[in-house]
């Protein structure tokens, strides 16, 4: 006998499920640094590095694109947009700003997505937003400032300033383009199609910057230094490329669906904690008082913003995720 459940209850299961995705998403994104950070000290480029872990990622995706091939004909620009903002451009600018301004300052900046998703659904897509989720970037931001220690580095270079600008927009485009045709039921495109489609246009991109043929490829047949643990470099680049990028993008792309780009964003600063934490853990490179508090404030501001959708049939203005605008169509059939 099939067993029917109210909209509400399934629309707080959606959202119970695209905050659990955003948080592992979180986490996985969150491990590159601590992987990528003893390649790099092995000798390899940060570019390099970079261009490896989406090429690869790539590569492990390639059967999904073939199976979805689809939606080169259908859906060419999505396909094309993803993969220069939401891989290329966000991997390339904000490296190309960490060789101009300090990384807190770059990641501080990055992290303004957020804020400018908000933006975008207010002003752009001209739909409301809660005070809620404002007031969780406000938050977040504040916490992040912290978490980085912006204060401990700050530059003014107009041109790094600028590259870490434009992380932060095409990190914008990773959240409002991972959001695309979620109303569109049947025929919304198959998020795993546009994730591999897009490796593979960012991984196109980044061959032309990172030029991989002047890498020194011997450094992936040796070991690194995981605070003063040897660790074979091919397994960190293993890690990069499965759980750091495969699974972090699939899990990320699922959450927006789930939740909507401005809550997903939200709860994507918590990658800065992460990363925070886990240099602490695995680097030994130890948190301030500052940090700690800072990451306290994100996990708030993820929290309130995450909990501010509104209940079904509720008047509080907010851009409502896919998932719900899926169920709302659905009402409560089974």
């Amino acid at each position: 006998m099939p067993v029917h459940t109210s909209g509400s209850s399934q629309g707080s299961h959606g959202r119970g499920a695209g905050l659990g995705l955003a948080l592992a998403s979180a986490l996985a994104f969150g491990g590159s640094g601590v992987a990528a950070k003893p390649l790099i000290e092995a000798g390899l480029d940060p570019l390099h590095v970079v261009w490896l872990r989406v090429a690869g990622a790539a590569v492990v995706m390639l059967p999904l694109a073939v199976r979805h091939r689809a939606l080169l004909r259908r859906r060419p620009a999505l396909l094309a947009g993803f993969g220069l903002l939401a891989v290329a451009g966000v991997q390339a600018c904000y490296f190309a700003a960490l060789s101009r301004i300090p990384v807190g300052v770059a990641l501080l900046i990055e992290y303004l997505a957020p804020a400018l998703v908000l933006g975008w659904v207010r002003f752009v897509q001209r739909r409301p937003v809660s005070r809620a989720a404002a007031l969780g970037v406000v938050l977040a931001a504040g916490g992040l400032a912290c978490v980085v220690e912006v204060w401990s580095g700050l530059s003014f270079d107009p041109l790094g300033l600028l590259l870490a600008l434009a992380a932060a927009c095409c990190q914008v485009g990773y959240f409002v383009l991972a959001d695309q045709g979620s109303e569109a039921g049947d025929e919304a495109p198959d998020p795993l199609g546009v994730i591999a489609y897009g490796l593979l246009v960012g991984a196109a991109v980044l061959t032309v910057v990172a030029r991989p043929w002047t890498m020194d490829w011997s450094v992936l047949a040796g070991s690194a230094h995981l605070d003063g643990t040897a660790v074979p470099a091919f397994a960190l680049l293993a890690w990069i490329v499965l759980v750091a990028t495969v699974v972090a993008y699939i899990t990320g792309v699922l959450s927006v669906r789930r939740l909507s780009p401005q809550v997903a964003g939200v709860v994507a600063c918590l990658e800065a904690v992460i990363a925070t934490v886990l240099a602490w853990v695995l680097l030994g490179e130890h948190l301030s008082v500052p940090q700690v508090l800072g990451g306290a404030v994100v996990l708030v501001g993820a929290f309130i913003a995450q909990s501010s959708t509104p209940a079904k049939g509720s008047s509080e203005p907010i851009a409502t995720g896919g998932a719900e605008r899926e169920l709302s169509a659905r009402g409560t059939a089974a």
